[in-house]
């Protein structure tokens, strides 16, 4: 920290910013120590002023790991210094840090963010709602899967659609199940695609971007989903975390394609295909078992349209996410119009539900 005698010693004039020559003097003479990726970002920042200045507020943001807005900019415009070595020729990383720097380059386009992500991660905390949402998913599954003997298409068994987690349109008005059917799947094959996904995206997302940003963008491609089934495909019932899982992919995809020339994960392109195969070949399969006649005509009708709205959502509201990284989302306007679209959807959906069964007089199959 800086006392008020050395910010008069460093700009004695007032003026905000500090010169090249006070800052080698403070290097070399003040009992502060930098760490290697910080007195690099501190040599960008003085390189992209034109009078060699410094600004004392980005300073004092660099000392206490925190980037605001101008900070970026100002390190952006001197990135050129930043170049000189990328974080894969560092050497001699523990296990740890070496999945730390996968992480940065599959989530990351730009090289500075990545060293800034890499140099200021501790691990805390821990991306603990990926992991706990899809242990919870695992033990619900084999729960219902040992109670009824049968591990694929549990949705045609009385006892599975009795459970308070599964939404159905005839129980609309427990809320809950709105956001509670993503613990129920209905089989081992939508688990096991759905577990895999939000383990090898989900997990490395939230270490970069935190539990909010991504938890929000999850539980909200989760939402969108049953709200979306309940417009468009009025009598289905809705099971499996797709709508989540197809936002967090999405969202990822997009990002990945939006800034294709930074992003240095490696067979970028083979894998971006391999993962358009499998998420449309999931709702090929979803809308397969929606109109195929071999299902019996008894049981509920899955439905395809969690998939694709969970996919909406992480196009629209993730891609926003995952491209300010650091950055307030609250001072993008973008946001705000993506919020209001998003509670417009909302205010929507909640009016369908109450009024528009009645006045179309749909025939829901009765609740068990």
């Amino acid at each position: 920290r800086f006392s008020t005698v050395s910010l008069l010693q460093l700009d004695p004039e007032n003026t905000g910013f500090i010169a090249v020559e006070n800052i080698s003097s403070l290097l070399e003479h003040h009992e502060l120590q930098l760490d290697p990726s910080k007195l690099e970002m501190l040599f960008a920042l003085v390189q992209s002023n034109e009078e060699g200045q410094v600004c004392y507020q980005e300073l004092l943001e660099l000392m206490s790991s925190k980037r605001s807005s101008s900070f970026r900019r100002a390190i952006a415009n001197g990135r050129r210094s930043l170049q000189r070595e990328i974080l894969l020729d560092e050497t001699g990383l523990g296990l740890y840090k070496r999945f730390v720097r996968y992480v940065a380059y599959e989530i990351l386009p730009c090289e500075t963010d990545r060293r800034w992500y890499f140099h200021q991660n501790r691990f805390c905390p821990p991306p603990i709602f990926m992991a706990l949402i899809t242990v919870i998913q695992i033990l619900v599954f084999l729960c219902y899967g040992a109670m009824l003997n049968k591990w694929v298409l549990q949705t045609y068994q009385l006892d599975f659609m009795k459970s308070p987690l599964v939404y159905h349109p005839g129980h609309r008005a427990q809320v809950w199940r709105f956001f509670t059917y993503m613990f129920m799947h209905v089989g081992l094959e939508q688990l096991g695609f759905n577990a895999l996904l939000q383990l090898m995206i989900g997990v490395p997302l939230e270490m970069v971007h935190g539990i909010l940003r991504i938890s929000l963008l999850y539980m909200a491609g989760v939402l969108a989903g049953s709200l979306t089934v309940s417009i468009t495909d009025m009598r289905a019932p809705v099971v499996g975390g797709s709508g989540g899982v197809y936002a967090l992919c999405s969202a990822h995809l997009a990002n990945v394609v939006m800034n294709w020339a930074g992003m240095r994960c490696p067979y970028k392109l083979l894998r971006m295909i391999l993962a358009l195969v499998c998420m449309s070949s999931e709702v090929g399969r979803a809308v397969w078992l929606r109109f195929s006649p071999p299902l019996p005509s008894s049981g509920p009708q899955p439905s395809f349209m969690a998939h694709l709205s969970g996919a909406v959502v992480g196009i629209s509201m993730g891609l926003l996410i995952l491209r300010s990284y650091e950055e307030s989302l609250q001072r993008q306007c973008s946001w705000w119009v993506i919020l209001l679209s998003f509670a417009t959807f909302f205010v929507f959906a909640i009016f369908w539900n109450i009024f528009a069964y009645e006045l179309l007089e749909v025939q829901i199959p009765p609740p068990p």
